[in-house]
């Protein structure tokens, strides 16, 4: 007998026309590998109507519990390394840099006499500003050089930016005349509109809504000019605080001609100087810099003459020829009244000649008396002007 290997002895059978009824089909190898058959067991196969074979399934192509496993623990460790990286490297503060409010301080200078009056012409020529440039030609720019975060043209973009600023709000007759403060305020960031806002409705001698310590302008029911040629003499300089801004110091003094304002024509000698000094610290940060704005930090003014009441007034008071300043001080401070005090600053208006002899550097025509400074102040020192850094 044949064992399970080997071919059966007898020939096989064929048909009577001797062909193979099966030759037509082609068991190529993809048809046996998927023909997987398994023999039932004997058990199996006693059954009613049982196969003699079955298929075998094919293996699962899914990994199994270990590969789960090992996909959830490399994605607690991804996630515990952004957190602890999150943790080291903080994400910078997104928050932006908000405006700090002005801190400003207008003093009042009042004359020993009574005003000198002229013409226009003779008050300039014979005067401390007689060598001013006039208007903003007076607004010199330093030599620019780059700072350590800050290129060239950011330099320059912060310089005239601060000499826009000085035309803008002591230059312009609209902002001058008290018509106009669009244009400075246009200058300005936007957290400090509001203040601005304020300290033209409702200015106060609290620090930070005197309407001086922003711009230049005279009570139009008073004064005017008298001539549109303004004299300037001043400085512009710059510094890197930090990293991220840049600081702009303006130290300028003005020179007005001004008339009393009233219709009609105006005697030829009837005008006088009027002169403002201001020292003014801007502050630029990256952003200002691209908007062409700018803060405006601290303001420290000195206007005359005038006299010492007219400190908190909405617009600046020039005493017209033949005036004498007003008797009465500022008013005293009471150093036990809670709030923010009542009291103001006055100077003395003194004119030194070394100005009018073309100095070397600006020389401010001012200065504080502190015999003038209301008798509750006279023991500590006038405030002075803001060092330059």
């Amino acid at each position: 007998m044949a064992g399970r290997g080997d071919p059966p002895e007898e020939p096989p059978e064929s048909p009577a026309d001797g062909e193979d009824e099966y030759r037509s089909l082609v068991f190529d190898e993809s048809f046996v590998r998927a023909a997987r058959l398994q023999e039932f067991s004997a058990r199996e196969r006693m059954g009613e109507h049982a196969r003699a074979v079955r298929s075998v399934p094919r293996r699962s192509s899914r990994k199994g519990p270990g590969f789960a496993t090992t996909l959830v623990v490399l994605v607690a460790l991804a996630f515990a390394s952004a957190v602890y990286i999150g943790f080291r490297q903080p994400l910078p503060d997104t928050v932006p840099d908000r405006a700090e409010p002005l801190q400003a301080t207008v003093v009042p200078l009042a004359p020993r006499g009574a005003v000198a009056g002229g013409s226009p012409r003779a008050l300039i020529e014979h005067g401390p500003a007689a060598h001013f440039r006039v208007g903003a030609a007076g607004i010199n720019l330093p030599a620019v050089r780059r700072t350590d975060n800050f290129s060239d043209a950011q330099v320059m973009a912060a310089l005239a930016t601060a000499k826009d600023f000085l035309v803008e709000s002591s230059l312009d007759p609209d902002v001058l005349g008290g018509r106009e403060t669009g244009t400075v305020k246009a200058l300005l960031d936007p957290d400090q509109a509001a203040d601005f806002d304020l300290s033209m409705d409702s200015p106060a001698g609290d620090g930070r809504h005197p309407a001086a310590g922003w711009l230049v302008r005279f009570d139009p029911a008073r004064a005017e000019l008298a001539d549109p040629a303004i004299r300037v003499y001043g400085t512009l300089s710059y510094s890197e605080t930090d990293a991220s801004r840049l600081e702009v110091v303006a130290d300028h003094t003005f020179t007005y001609t001004v008339r009393p304002a009233v219709n009609g024509p105006q005697q030829a000698d009837g005008a006088s100087l009027f002169t403002v000094h201001r020292l003014l610290h801007f502050r630029f940060d990256r952003d200002d810099l691209r908007l062409h704005r700018l803060e405006l930090r601290t303001a420290y003014v000195q206007a005359g003459p005038q006299s010492c009441s007219s400190g908190t007034s909405p617009a600046l008071n020039p005493l017209l020829a033949g005036e004498r300043a007003d008797p009465a001080g500022p008013g005293g401070t009471d150093p036990y009244a809670t709030g923010t005090p009542a009291g103001g600053l006055c100077g003395t208006l003194e004119i030194g000649p070394a100005l009018g002899q073309a100095p070397p550097a600006p020389v401010s025509p001012i200065s504080v008396a502190p015999s003038q400074v209301s008798p509750s102040l006279e023991s500590g020192p006038v405030p002075g002007p803001v060092p330059v850094p």
